[in-house]
């Protein structure tokens, strides 16, 4: 996979170079439109629809790359853990799940495009120095899909080429053997600016505070961009993924003790062993083709193909009971050895412009996507050591052998594709009433094994078809002052299955969001208040495992769901831009009230109370220093037989001097006050890192 990294970082170079002998040979062209599509793309939000993020009905926040930069966020998991209203559940140390108003997110997009997550589970992390930014819409994604629950949608917003010659490099060395290099190179390709390439490599290795833990990831970015005619624009990308962790916990620590207490480890307890390893590789290519109809209206076509491909050696450590003994024995090794591919595509057609009405200029997006998910999933039985007995924990990464492994064998095979039919329309009733209607409907159709699961049966799903409707509407009371107001239905398929081993129902239920939205400061400031209910009926909650068959029923063993109803609802406050010429501020505030059907608490383990914060200042004595302090504040967690975490704040500041206006040297103080905290009780425990450092050297030209 280096080899093939290398190569092309090596072709892409060569075709850069190649264009300047090209841009002396061409003689002048006619003034084109792609430059300024380029300086001017904006998000299409909740809706699809090109809007400010004001005028979205629903909450938006957005993490830029300069943020994730100053902040040191090169992993996308730390980064979301810097946004409103989004708690990252890192439950293993290669895999976690998101959550939001309650409920687990399971669509993740790139540049508006993808399908929802196995599980909810994202294995790995995306790096963050391909991105321009980070986009986080909370609440109802269906008029993004056409299914989707009540959480919300990250979408990753990709770097593009820009319009001038640029190169950036970061170096960096900190804490835990921390070493990392990144490159930023932008090329303008032609001498009328019609054609420009990016090339964007990281290449990151550390260790960890857990014991053992190593992770290399290098990730290389190359798109192009230009001018087809007079009115089409090409784009053309391809990221290639290596990453490979070696000792990785596949399952997280057990902490609560049969005699009802809790267990305090050390911070760099693990369960691993020094013979795991968990690698992942992929490949997303995509292109893109838009083209200007006319003064108003654009057509675009979109393919993203992802191949991903994975390998594990792993043990889980756990107990039939859930506990350990007073002695911290009782823990039972379960070891694991896996070979995996999925491939997804996505092929997206719409038409997006404006249309008079009634004396008013109003927006419409049509569209038809088409995508597809396939998983093949092979196993290797192990033939010795399996579910031998571990020592006291904490124990250290030689104390489990590596088991002799049988052949490789089937075990999950599984398709899914989505066909979805969608419009939204921007309609304005007066100067200051604007209607947003949207409509999807799909069809779903899954084939195989438990696609996500691991239930070791095929089963024939029926296929799906459904129609949600999307509303909203916002008014402007104020230039500066806007109230809006969203519905949703909600529909999501649901792979769990239930103790006979059938699948669940789909999910079903409802969103609303009614909110203000102000601009402060001449519009250099956005807050945004915001009301939320979502009624879900039918989610997949976890029951338990089956134990009352005979050991040789293929579901023993087996995890079982049931559909419970659940009820969110709460608010939200966020303050975000910048509050002078050099000092940028983001505050967040999320309160939650999870209920059952029976009217208690559910999901003890999502914080209801939630306090985020970010801001950074150049400093006026020193105009070549910036100061900034970023953290998140959670109130106290628990899970019944499991662990608790009481209210704890983490918080991560840095130091940035500019050494000349080309190179910045930056300091990262990471848990300043080295707290010490289980971050995330979802599926188990993990302590979190304590406090840790990295220096970067920043150079631009």
């Amino acid at each position: 996979m280096k080899k093939n990294f290398v190569i092309t970082a090596c072709a892409f170079a060569a075709a850069l170079s190649a264009a300047e002998f090209v841009q002396a040979q061409e003689a002048t062209l006619e003034k084109i439109v792609v430059t300024g599509k380029r300086a001017n793309r904006i998000s299409k939000g909740a809706t699809g629809l090109q809007m400010e993020l004001k005028e979205t009905p629903q909450s938006i926040s957005s993490i830029d790359k300069d943020e994730m930069l100053d902040f040191g966020l090169t992993g996308s998991n730390e980064a979301l853990g810097l946004a409103t209203g989004i708690n990252v559940e890192q439950y293993e140390t290669n895999r976690a799940v998101f959550n939001a108003r309650g409920f687990e997110i399971q669509l993740t997009q790139i540049d508006g495009l993808g399908m929802t997550n196995s599980w909810g589970t994202v294995v790995g992390r995306e790096d963050t120095f391909l991105f321009e930014s980070i986009e986080l819409v909370r609440g109802a994604n269906g008029l993004l899909t056409g299914v989707g629950n009540a959480s919300g949608t990250i979408n990753y917003i990709r770097k593009r080429p820009k319009n001038e010659d640029s190169t950036q490099v970061n170096v960096t060395a900190g804490s835990n053997g921390l070493k990392r290099v990144a490159l930023d190179y932008n090329k303008v390709l032609t001498q009328d600016g019609a054609w420009a390439g990016r090339l964007v490599v990281a290449h990151e290795d550390r260790e960890s505070h857990l014991r053992d833990l190593r992770d290399k990831r290098t990730t290389i970015y190359g798109v192009v961009d230009g001018q087809i005619g007079r009115d089409g624009v090409l784009t053309v990308g391809l990221t290639a993924v290596d990453a490979k962790q070696d000792s990785p916990m596949w399952g997280s620590l057990t902490l609560l003790r049969s005699d009802g207490t809790q267990a305090d480890f050390p911070v760099g307890s693990s369960t691993s062993q020094q013979w795991t390893y968990w690698n992942t590789k992929s490949v997303n290519a995509f292109v893109e083709y838009a083209h200007r109809l006319g003064a108003d209206w654009d057509a675009k076509l979109t393919y993203n193909r992802r191949q991903g491909d994975e390998t594990t050696r792993l043990l889980y450590a756990s107990s039939d009971s859930g506990k350990l003994n007073p002695d911290n024995t009782g823990l039972v090794g379960w070891p694991y050895r896996s070979i995996g591919d999925t491939t997804s595509q996505v092929l997206d057609a719409n038409l997006s412009g404006q249309f008079s009405a009634f004396g008013r200029k109003h927006s419409l997006l049509v569209g038809l996507s088409r995508s597809t998910n396939k998983t093949a999933d092979d196993s290797y039985a192990a033939l010795t050591h399996t579910a031998d007995a571990l020592p006291a924990f904490p124990f250290g990464g030689d104390v489990y052998a590596e088991p002799d492994w049988g052949p490789r064998l089937p075990r999950i095979r599984g398709e899914q594709t989505l066909t979805r039919l969608y419009a939204a329309s921007r309609l304005s009733i007066t100067d200051g009433l604007k209607g947003i209607l949207g409509v999807n409907a799909v069809r779903l159709a899954r084939s195989g094994a438990a696609i996500y699961g691991n239930v070791p049966t095929n089963t024939v799903y029926p296929d799906t078809q459904e129609v949600s409707p999307y509303f909203g509407v916002t008014y402007d009371f104020t230039p500066d002052i806007l109230g809006y107001m969203s519905y949703s239905d909600i529909f999501q398929n649901q792979d769990q299955t239930d103790k006979k081993g059938e699948y669940l129902a789909p999910m079903k239920g409802v969103n609303t969001e009614i909110g203000v939205k102000a601009e402060w400061l001449n519009k250099s400031l956005l807050s945004t208040f915001a009301l939320f209910t979502a009624k879900q009926q039918g989610l997949a909650t976890l029951a338990g495992k089956i134990t009352d068959v005979p050991t040789t029923d293929p579901l023993y063993n087996q995890e079982w769901y049931e559909g419970k109803d659940v009820d969110s609802k709460g608010l939200e406050i966020e303050l975000s831009g910048r509050i002078s010429k050099d000092t940028r501020l983001t505050l967040g505030f999320t309160r939650l009230i999870l209920t059952g059907a029976d009217g208690k608490d559910t999901s003890e383990w999502v914080p209801r109370n939630t306090v985020n914060f970010r801001v950074d200042s150049r400093m006026p004595m020193l105009p070549a220093l910036r100061l900034g302090v970023g953290g998140r504040w959670q109130a106290d967690v628990y899970k019944v037989g499991s662990a608790k975490q009481d209210a704890y704040l983490v918080a991560n500041a840095f130091a940035a001097y500019e050494l000349t206006q080309a190179a910045t040297l930056r300091l990262n103080v990471n848990n300043l006050f080295d707290k010490k905290y289980i971050g995330g009780l979802v599926y188990g425990a993990m302590y979190g890192a304590p406090r840790n450092f990295a220096v970067t050297l920043d150079y631009k030209l």
